[in-house]
């Protein structure tokens, strides 16, 4: 099987697939999206922590030494911290806690699209290295994808966004991963040995999301509660990981 198709297809996998279940989500009431929401940000937590540590970081660390590696690790959740800081980058995952009014369509819209074009750029570096790792990311992709875009959906429509509109928007935002699959896929093949260095760096993507974005709204208790099935789901998304 072609490389191409593949790594467009788990792209479109997993950026546009969260985007389409959380569009599927919003068909539903605030109490039951309040109720089903929060678990999935506990299970996306259990994805991206297993997918870094236990899939991108070990096939990095196969053919480069330690020391570039880790370093290459922090500059990607150093990167992170600076992007979310310009705003360019940010994360919503509950309509009641997103700060709507200091939000704009427009930068909705920026942080979606290089949001997406970072995923399409990690899951084709992973699919470049082997078709299940490169199928795992994107599961993760997706699961992190679908309490974004619901927090995302819930600003555009409170900025008087209709929902065809907003769900538009983010479609087109959203194949912004295909652009960055397609860069990933033109430069790995001709500099292979740059993947291990993108591995890394999209490990501390998945890390900053996961521990500075979804577990400190978990500890809050803004979202969810009850730490037992947080804990469970938690371990269920590394589960996953594991077993693909």
């Amino acid at each position: 099987m072609s490389i191409w198709p593949a790594a467009l297809g788990l792209s479109v996998a997993g950026s546009l697939g969260g985007l389409l279940t959380a569009s599927l989500l919003l068909l539903f009431t605030h109490d039951v999206r309040a109720r089903f929401v929060p678990w999935l940000i506990s299970f996306a937590v259990g994805t991206l922590l297993g997918a870094s540590l236990l899939d991108l970081l070990p096939q990095a660390l196969d053919t480069v030494a330690p020391s570039p590696i880790f370093g290459t690790l922090l500059a990607g959740i150093l990167t992170f911290f600076v992007l979310e800081k310009l705003v360019l980058w940010r994360h919503c995952h509950d309509d009641e806690v997103c700060e709507i009014h200091s939000s704009t369509v427009a930068m909705v819209f920026i942080g979606d699209a290089i949001h997406t074009f970072v995923d399409g750029v990690v899951i084709a570096a992973a699919t470049l290295v082997s078709l299940p790792l490169g199928a795992t990311t994107a599961l993760a992709v997706a699961a992190h994808e679908i309490p974004q875009e619901v927090g995302d959906f819930a600003i555009l429509l409170s900025a008087g966004l209709t929902r065809s509109r907003a769900l538009l928007l983010n479609i087109v935002a959203g194949g912004a991963g295909l652009v960055g699959a397609a860069a990933m896929l033109v430069f790995g093949t001709r500099t292979p040995e740059a993947v291990p260095y993108v591995l890394a760096f999209a490990a501390g993507n998945f890390l900053y999301v996961a521990m500075s974005d979804l577990i400190p709204n978990l500890h809050r208790g803004t979202i969810d509660t009850n730490a037992v099935r947080q804990v469970v789901l938690i371990a269920l998304g590394v589960a996953t990981m594991i077993a693909l």
